[in-house]
């Protein structure tokens, strides 16, 4: 019975700041959609702002109701679509990255142009990429791939290149070669500051598709949104708008929860808030 009496509370004490953990990862967001929301719909109430200027939040989803087959499935399809360029831009930009951090020739050839393509607007080029490509998918993955590229080789060229010390030493006191080095060191070291490019350049590439979409597509929610604003149907606008934001979310929270899953020393050997 003593045994019991004092293993008890130990097996059920850890679970509580667990829970409270969860509850609070939930309320907070909710909370502050909560007043997001709240002050919108304040806002329009308050000032009498026509429909056709900013939509209230009942407006938006009855619009939402009117049309969600529709707006459900160009959700879909601005999602692959996102996606699919962000893949893109992480297999070139890792390999961009790596290059560069590991080859030194390389860096001094490609990192200026790099930086200057990356400081070129991208729209400036949306009617040259409709010349060379035309309407559809593809213009559309290249505004992507463009807006996120960038990060990516940033974020992975500086990770290979900031190896801690010791773990340099270490390898090279056990005779490890270079390959040995970047597979087993440098590569899990990079990880986290890689991860820190892929959370920054995934809403760039929901951007980089809406963008393409408004251009040159032909189905999604940017056109979505282009056609409706043009017939001053901005209820329906605000509801792709906000379907769009949850999209970004659900993007964005996966690659967290996949650098939380892949990564789990990070947490461990990292100082809580």
């Amino acid at each position: 019975m003593t045994e019991l009496a004092t293993t008890a509370p130990e097996t059920v004490a850890p679970s509580l700041p667990a829970r409270r953990r969860t509850v609070s990862a939930v309320a907070w967001p909710l909370l502050g959609l909560a007043l997001a929301v709240g002050g919108w719909w304040l806002a329009t109430e308050l000032f009498a702002v026509q429909t056709i200027i900013l939509p209230a939040p009942p407006d938006v989803l009855s619009a939402f109701r009117a049309l969600h087959g529709e707006l459900l499935a160009q959700t879909g399809h601005t999602a692959a679509v996102t996606v699919l360029g962000f893949a893109l831009s992480v297999v070139v930009g890792v390999l961009i990255g790596a290059a560069i951090a590991t080859w030194r020739p390389f860096e001094r050839m490609f990192q200026p142009l790099l930086v200057a393509f990356n400081a070129v607007p991208k729209v400036a080029l949306a009617p040259l990429m409709l010349i060379w490509f035309g309407y559809g998918r593809t213009p559309v993955l290249a505004m992507a791939f463009m807006v996120c590229f960038f990060p990516i080789v940033l974020s992975t060229a500086t990770g290979l290149s900031t190896t801690p010390a010791d773990l340099a030493e270490l390898v090279r006191s056990m005779d490890a070669s270079r390959l040995q080095t970047f597979r087993t060191v440098r590569v899990p070291a990079a990880l986290p500051q890689i991860f820190v490019g892929l959370k920054v350049a995934m809403p760039l590439a929901l951007i980089g598709v809406v963008v393409g979409e408004m251009q040159y597509g032909e189905s999604g929610l940017g056109t979505i949104i282009v056609q409706t604003s043009g017939q001053g149907d901005t209820a329906t606008a605000f509801a792709a708008i906000v379907l769009l934001a949850l999209v970004s979310i659900v993007l964005y929270y996966s690659l967290v929860l996949a650098e939380r899953l892949l990564l789990p020393w990070v947490r461990a050997t990292t100082s809580a808030r």
